[in-house]
């Protein structure tokens, strides 16, 4: 017993580094063999031996995972946080195997794609463990977040041109790329229908690409990496501080797991309402509703606008189900408001809940604390309410003797308002005909698409932010005042100069990209390209019809625009031309005249 004892505190003292590339090189392979069984392999015969691979690497994987994790906590005597993952990846893996092998009331659990799921959960843990090593090489945190992006739609695109991800022929080369790169950059245009197209593999693929690519694959990473070795090293939080945008150091690991936590939560809430919101007779079992359920909360709340509904939204079961369509509205609003928001207002009630608590039922005085709700979240706020509110009423007011007229109440055409203006943002869900909307109705929605949602959410456009400060900059300089004051606060100048950039660049873009695709796609209407553009850009998704038509060309041209519209044109000038260089001197100031 000494000498195993010896065996394990000499491995895990000294050759950790290569258990945990032994373990991370076996769910690497068991990941490839998983994917090409459940994508690529049709053959009967040739299926049926990879499954017994994959059921083989998978009972391999437990093992390997259950005594590592054991052994670990042997040698450390006690149970840490490192330890925490590997406990909960056993208990994981053990269930499943008891309801593989029990079967009963565990039927349900007994399913292959239970243990796929397995197998992905060890390689994700690995993989992420793995990644924050970066520390040891040095990385502009700028341009790692835009590579990020870049492997992710590489990946994604290899996994949508496997043969078992659509129904019909595989996806060509361009088109893999396209709605690899629609799903990563969350913006809803598609050149193929998935939910006739794709099977449930493919539809899988996108799900997953939807929510890495609404929150970033850093923050997956980072998040997955710190739960699953237990810590950050000081460069790892000086990296993910950078791409989070959190100035406090201590506060980069709260940040993250804040942002992680607030999602997974409302996703869950989501899921759930939308369940109990559908007609159980459209499906033909309860896991395609709970998979139907979990693909429009994830779709929603990371405004991606991707649906698996045959004939989409405007399908008579959705189209009148108001009840669903308030849910999905509730679930991309609250993915625009941004991360920080959202847990400063779910700050602000908890603190309002306390005080009520202490005054009415304990009876003690309660200690109030200051800049609970901070300006940036009041302003977020304040914005957003102006746009659902003026955007909601226009739809209303320009539609009702229109699209509106198939609701047959005033309740029924408000909710059609309110989700066809929200939705318009970002979200990019349609449950009318863009195509019979009037011409008003259009330049409106192409307006509340180039505006767009919060910064720091899962929404584009060039944010509600950069469109108030513009507009009370016009009007203090009219005023003629120096400077923007809202709120007894005065607005830095640097943040008006970014977004008179981000104003600027994103006119310059999508006029960039317009000219382009009239040159690539003559023949289509000038309108429909123009609304396209702005549609990729913003990372919106709504479409006039024409996107599988377009030309190969064209569809570069939109993945260009789409990557563009999702990483920010400023954020790749200041990833490759950024002057770190700090000057000790300041040049005299002249005036230009305008």
């Amino acid at each position: 017993m000494e000498s195993i004892n010896s065996f394990l505190k000499y491995i895990f003292h000294y050759k950790k580094k290569t258990v945990d590339q032994i373990v991370f090189y076996i769910s690497l392979i068991s990941a490839i063999v998983m994917v090409l069984h459940v994508g690529y392999i049709s053959n009967p015969e040739l299926a049926d031996k990879s499954r017994r691979v994959v059921v083989g690497l998978y009972y391999g994987l437990f093992l390997f995972e259950t005594i590592r994790t054991i052994s670990s906590i042997i040698v450390d005597r006690k149970v840490n946080v490192s330890h925490y993952s590997g406990v909960l990846v056993s208990l994981y893996f053990l269930f499943i195997t008891v309801a593989r092998l029990s079967g009963g009331l565990l039927q349900t659990f007994s399913s292959d794609e239970w243990l796929y799921l397995g197998i992905a959960i060890i390689f994700l843990s690995e993989l992420s463990r793995n990644s924050l090593f970066f520390d040891s090489l040095y990385f502009n945190p700028t341009i790692l977040f835009v590579v990020s992006f870049l492997g992710l739609i590489v990946l994604g695109a290899f996994l949508l041109m496997l043969p078992r991800t659509t129904i019909q022929a595989p996806l060509s080369f361009v088109d893999a790329f396209f709605m690899a790169t629609s799903a990563v950059c969350i913006t809803g245009l598609a050149v193929t229908d998935i939910s006739t197209n794709f099977s449930l593999f493919g539809q899988s693929v996108i799900m997953i690409l939807i929510q890495i690519g609404g929150l970033g694959i850093m923050t997956f990473t980072g998040f997955f990496g710190y739960f699953f070795s237990g810590g950050f090293s000081y460069k790892n939080q000086l990296m993910f501080g950078e791409i989070l945008g959190e100035n406090k150091l201590n506060s980069v690991i709260s940040t993250l797991l804040t942002i992680i936590f607030i999602t997974l939560l409302f996703e869950g809430i989501g899921a759930v309402l939308i369940f109990t919101s559908l007609d159980a007779r459209l499906f033909d079992s309860v896991g395609e509703r709970v998979f139907f359920s979990c693909f429009h909360a994830i779709s929603g709340f990371c405004n991606a606008g991707f649906t698996i509904i045959k004939e989409g939204m405007s399908h008579e079961a959705y189209r009148f189900n108001y009840h669903f369509q308030l849910v999905l509205t509730s679930m991309f609003v609250l993915g625009s408001l941004g991360f920080g928001t959202i847990f400063n207002v779910y700050t602000l009630i908890k603190e309002k809940a306390k005080q009520v608590l202490n005054k009415y039922l304990y009876k003690k005085s309660y200690r109030h604390r200051p800049k609970i709700f901070t300006f940036h979240s009041r302003f977020v706020v304040w914005c957003n309410v102006v746009v659902i509110v003026i955007g909601t009423v226009s739809y209303f007011l320009m539609e009702r003797e229109n699209s509106l007229l198939q609701d047959q109440s005033e309740w029924g055409k408000w909710v059609s308002s309110i989700f066809m203006a929200n939705s318009s943002r970002s979200a990019g869900f349609s449950s009318l005909e863009i195509g019979f909307l009037g011409m008003p109705t259009l330049i409106m929605m192409s307006t509340l698409m180039w505006i767009g949602v919060s910064p720091g959410s899962t929404g584009g456009g060039v944010k509600v932010t950069t469109v108030a400060l513009a507009l009370m900059n016009i009007v203090a300089l009219a005023k003629g005042k120096e400077s923007i004051e809202i709120y007894k606060r005065k607005i830095a100048s640097e943040s008006v100069n970014k977004a008179f950039a981000i104003i600027l660049l994103s006119v310059v873009t999508i006029t960039f990209s317009f000219i382009l695709l009239n040159f690539s796609d003559p023949n289509q209407q000038t309108v429909s390209l123009l609304f396209e553009t702005i549609s990729a850009y913003t990372t919106s998704g709504l479409s006039l019809g024409i996107t599988p038509s377009l030309s190969s060309t064209s569809k570069i041209i939109l993945m260009f625009t789409m990557f563009v519209g999702r990483v920010g044109m400023l954020t790749l000038l200041v990833a490759f031309i950024k002057n770190t260089r700090n000057k000790s001197y300041i040049y005299p100031t002249e005036k230009i005249m305008f």
